[in-house]
Parts: C-alpha cells; sequence; structure tokens
C-alpha cells in the first residue's frame, strides 16, 4: 500500500453490552500527515484506530483506507498495509529480533529477509547485531525501537501507534520520539497516534483531534492547541500543565 487517506465516514460503535463507545464520528486523514487522537481512559481513542485495520468493526458509518471501504479489502491484505505499533511491543519472547522484525516478510514469502531486516534496524536506531538476541535482552526502549522495525518493515502507507511509548521513561522516550519524528518527515506515513501525553502530540503530530464520551469535541493544527480558547481543551490543558502554575 503507498501513501494513503484514511476516513472515518459518520462512524459509531455499540458493542452487545448496549453502552455506546463511539458516535457519529467523521474525520479525514490526509495522505503522508500525523494525526494524535487525545482524550480520557475510554473516550473511544483505541476503539476509533483499530477500525483502520479491521480489530473493530464499526456498527454504523464506514472507514475507508485508500480509498476503499474496509470490508472491500482482504483483511490479509489490509493489515499487510497498515503497519501496528503497541505499548507492550507485541514481540514474541521466544523469537530472535531478526525474526521479529522479518515477521510480516516472512509471511509474504520473502526468501532473503537479512538485508532488509538490517535496514529497518538501523532506520529504528539500533545496532542490527542486535538481530540474534531474543527481546527479554533488550532495554524497554530497545524492545519499542524493535516493535517499530517490525510495523515499517513492509513499508506500510498507514502506521498506528496505540500509546507506544507509555511504558518507557522520560529520557528514553524523549530519544525515541526525537527518532520517530525524524523518520516520518522522510517516509511521509499516514500515522494515527493514540497517547495521553500532550507534549508527545505536539511534538509528532500536525494535528490533534479530542475525544470525550466517544464524540470529536475539538479538532485543531498542534499549533493551535495551547491557545485554544474551547473549554474542553482548555481543560485538558490545565490539567496536564499543572506543574506549569507551580
Amino acid at each position: 500500500m503507498t501513501e494513503a487517506e484514511v476516513e472515518f465516514a459518520q462512524v459509531s460503535f455499540t458493542p452487545a453490552s448496549g453502552a455506546s463507545v463511539l458516535e457519529s464520528v467523521s474525520l479525514r486523514l490526509a495522505p503522508g500527515t500525523t494525526t494524535a487522537l487525545l482524550g480520557r481512559s475510554g473516550s473511544g481513542k483505541t476503539t476509533l484506530m483499530r477500525m483502520v485495520n479491521g480489530l473493530v468493526t464499526p456498527t454504523g458509518g464506514s472507514v475507508r483506507v485508500g480509498g476503499r471501504a474496509v470490508p472491500e479489502w482482504d483483511l490479509l491484505e489490509l493489515r499487510r498495509g497498515v503497519g501496528y505499533v503497541i505499548q507492550e511491543t507485541g514481540l514474541f519472547p521466544h523469537w530472535t529480533v531478526e525474526r521479529n522484525v522479518g515477521l510480516a516478510l516472512e509471511l509474504l514469502g520473502k526468501k532473503d529477509r537479512v538485508p532488509r531486516v538490517a535496514e529497518m534496524l538501523k532506520l529504528a536506531g539500533l545496532d542490527p547485531g542486535l538481530g540474534a538476541r531474543l527481546p527479554w535482552q533488550l532495554s524497554g526502549g530497545q524492545r519499542q525501537r524493535v516493535g517499530l522495525a517490525r510495523a515499517l518493515a513492509v513499508d506500510p502507507g498507514v502506521l498506528l501507534m496505540d500509546e507506544p511509548f507509555g511504558a518507557l521513561d522520560p529520557m528514553t522516550r524523549a530519544e525515541i520520539q526525537t527518532t520517530l519524528k525524524e523518520l516520518l518527515g522522510r517516509l511521509r506515513k499516514t500515522v494515527l497516534l493514540v497517547t495521553h501525553d500532550l507534549d508527545e502530540a505536539l511534538y509528532l503530530a500536525q494535528r490533534v483531534i479530542f475525544l470525550e464520551g466517544g464524540k470529536v469535541v475539538a479538532d485543531l493544527r498542534s499549533g493551535e492547541v495551547l491557545g485554544s480558547t474551547l473549554e474542553y481543551v482548555k481543560r485538558y490543558v490545565a490539567a496536564v500543565r499543572r506543574g506549569d502554575r507551580a
């Protein structure tokens, strides 16, 4: 999948329990841009993200990726074109770093995966020599970089990032954010980032979407957030910047 647009059209989701999670969300993510989703826990951020790669099916409205509705895609083809990075990395503990990074290539039947794996490890800021190690032999920051390398291995057009750096210490988190920002500037992926870290959102994304109770309550350029007069945004900023008043 090349650089791709993602569109949510009047998307709603109500699970079998009957409690609505998302209500009439409409968003268009332009190709090659990074959009951050912010909001309190339970606001629907991850549910909305997981609709892009077919992990969640909307109960109303539709999601389009690369101009095609998600149900029109072969699911395996769709997921090969949508990289996915999560906080826990999802690495297989009994596989080497090299095999973890090359998993999607292996599933595609690529025979000579070693050069591509080495390239991806370098891209993520790692020494390719780490490829022979097991995940438990790496630091948390190194594991997260391996997860990023794996997500990029088949050159997806869309990259989903669900609180990817939440478990890292502030210094390591800042270092990986710097790596990621430089990568995204060069690779031109369409990125959807779920985070609770306002500074991370403002640093990495061009656009910030605030969700509350399953609805979009603010849609702003990142440079507009701190000066916004919207009540929800003002309260969100105040909540995460309390130390600034000390």
